[in-house]
Order: C-alpha cells, then structure tokens, then sequence
C-alpha cells in the first residue's frame, strides 16, 4: 500500500478538520486493535526464531553511527536546500526566525558529517524540536520525532568511526550495552512518528487523505486489485497498517523481516514524489538500516527486541562523556 508512507502533508497545504469520531469509529478500533496483536503475535514468534544470522551486515555494526549522521546530515541539508524546517510542510521564512532555525539545522548537519563534537551538534538537533515549536505549533514538529531518536542514538553512542571525534580520541565503539540503549531510542521514536503521522494524516484528519486520494486515484491500491474499496475504507486500512509497522518498529522483534517489509512502500513512494520524498524519509531509512543491521548480528539482537534496556544511567555517561569533550 504505497500511499501508506506518502505524506499527505507534504504535499498539500489545505488546512483540513480533525476528526476523532472516525478514530474512535468501531471499525477503526477494531483494525487498531489487529495491529496490536500482530505486534504481540509477532514478539511471540520472535522467542522461537529472533532472526537470521547475517554475517556480512554484522560486521557493519561499529559502523552505525556513522551512518545515522550521514543520514541526518543528508536529510538536514536536503530540507534546508529546499526551504523546509526539520519537515516538509514547514516552510522557512525570510525572517529573523526562519534564519535563526536554518543556521541551527545548518550546524546540526555540519556536525553529523563531519563528526565533529558530534554529541554537542545531536543536542543542537534535538534542541531544534522545542525551538520550531515556537514558530511552527506542537503537532508538525511532534511528526518529525524521528529526528530526535536518531540525535539520542548520537548523543548514546557517540560519533563513531570515521569521524573527527574518533580520530582525535573523543569517542570509542559503543558497547553492547550502550548500543541496545542507544537503538531503543531509535527505534521508538521512528515507531512513535509513524504512529503520530497515521493519525495526523489519516485516523484523525480523514479529510486530508480523501483529499489526497481524490487528487491521486492509483494511490488506492485496493480498488487497483480489485477489492472495491472506497477512498474512505482505504484511508481507515492504510492508517491502521500506518500503526502497525509503527509499534514493530517500537517492539524490535523481528526487525530484519520487519525492515524488508516495511522497505517496500517507503521505497516505493520515491517514484512518484521524488527529492522532497527522498530528504523526507531519510531519517526513516537510517533507523531502519541500524535496525537491519544490528538484528543480523547475535549478540545485538537481543537489544534491538529489548523493551526497556536501561539497567544503568544512560544521561549521566552523556553528561560525562560532554563534559570530557573539550570546549
């Protein structure tokens, strides 16, 4: 379903109502409620086959970080190219506001490429959540809580190989620990944002995906196969499926089937809206390779599936490890 991962909201400014009757329509809880006993369904499963060993992808694990800032800093200067703030549907202004939050998506992104005090620069990022909030609203920023997982999974285990803090000394590999803390972020923030956007989009604002089937018939793969449904009825199924690869992500089990699937329709999109997709969906894409990645390695696995992995202090070896950075 591929319109599933296209956003309406980048693509079309209409203001439309929020409609919670249709969330709480019995048909549409009912679809909820599916979605959250695959996800049971699916952690059970995973207790008699977590994954597949995968070698190769294994070895990619030291690194991750690095390439969670390569997918950052894509996406941020992707965006600020195109005069967006954090999201597509956020448009920068030529005003003393609109430059103040570009110059802190650019530093952001010149910290994740060049690794470059990168946990200050993941602060930055997260940072930058609170301050669009002031001139943008709650909700738009809310949608883009992906960014923030992916800035923790920084500020956690730290810049990485190939990177100006690793070269000067500044940051190591993670350990296992450290990684399973630093992936629980990640993945719940990427999970939490699909979520956000299924109801944002779809189960809330059902208004502004018939407007963006009207304008868009092939989008309603149903009715392309034969099914018959109507734009309404697919809105209901596409945000109820929206939810569920949402709360596989934020369970973890499974995450290399979870990743192929879920690759599928993000990829898909990309054919049909081209850049501002692609810088879009860049942080998506990066938690799904580091969960591809880390749920093909054995001793990672474990974590990736981990509902609540901090048995230590994560902020305090943060706080630490800025503090031992020097200014």
């Amino acid at each position: 379903m591929t319109t599933i991962f296209a956003h309406e909201t980048w693509f079309d400014a209409d203001s439309f109502p929020t409609d919670w009757g249709f969330a709480a329509q019995a048909l549409t809880l009912v679809l909820l409620a599916a979605a959250v006993a695959a996800t049971v369904a699916v952690r059970v499963t995973a207790r008699n086959f977590p994954g597949v060993d995968v070698g190769w992808l294994a070895r990619c694990a030291p690194f991750m970080p690095f390439a969670v800032r390569i997918h950052l800093a894509v996406s941020l200067v992707g965006l600020l190219s195109l005069g967006y703030y954090l999201f597509p549907a956020m448009d920068l202004q030529a005003n003393a506001a609109g430059i103040l939050l570009g110059a802190v998506m650019a530093l952001a992104a010149i910290g994740m490429a060049t690794g470059y005090h990168a946990r200050w620069a993941a602060g930055l990022l997260v940072a930058a959540g609170p301050l669009g909030m002031i001139e943008f609203g709650f909700l738009p920023v809310l949608q883009r809580v992906d960014l923030v997982g992916l800035a923790v999974f920084i500020l956690l285990a730290g810049a990485g190989r190939w990177s100006a803090d690793h070269e000067l000394g500044r940051t190591v590999d993670p350990s296992p620990a450290v990684a399973g803390q630093a992936v629980w972020a990640l993945k719940v923030c990427a999970g939490l944002a699909l979520i956000v956007v299924a109801f944002a989009e779809k189960l809330a604002v059902p208004g502004m995906a018939l407007d963006f089937l009207a304008h868009h018939e092939q989008f309603n793969l149903a009715q392309q196969v034969g099914l018959g449904w109507s734009d309404l009825e697919f809105t209901r199924v596409a945000g109820a499926i929206e939810v569920l690869f949402g709360l596989l992500l934020i369970s973890g089990a499974l995450s290399q089937a979870c990743v192929l699937i879920a690759g599928i329709p993000f990829n898909a999109t990309l054919w049909f809206f081209g850049p501002t997709e692609l810088v879009g969906h860049m942080p998506v894409y990066g938690a799904m390779l580091v969960l591809l990645v880390y749920g093909s390695d054995p001793a990672l696995r474990p974590a990736v599936g981990s509902l609540w992995p901090f048995g230590k202090r994560p902020i305090e070896r943060v706080r630490a490890a800025l503090a031992a950075s020097p200014a």
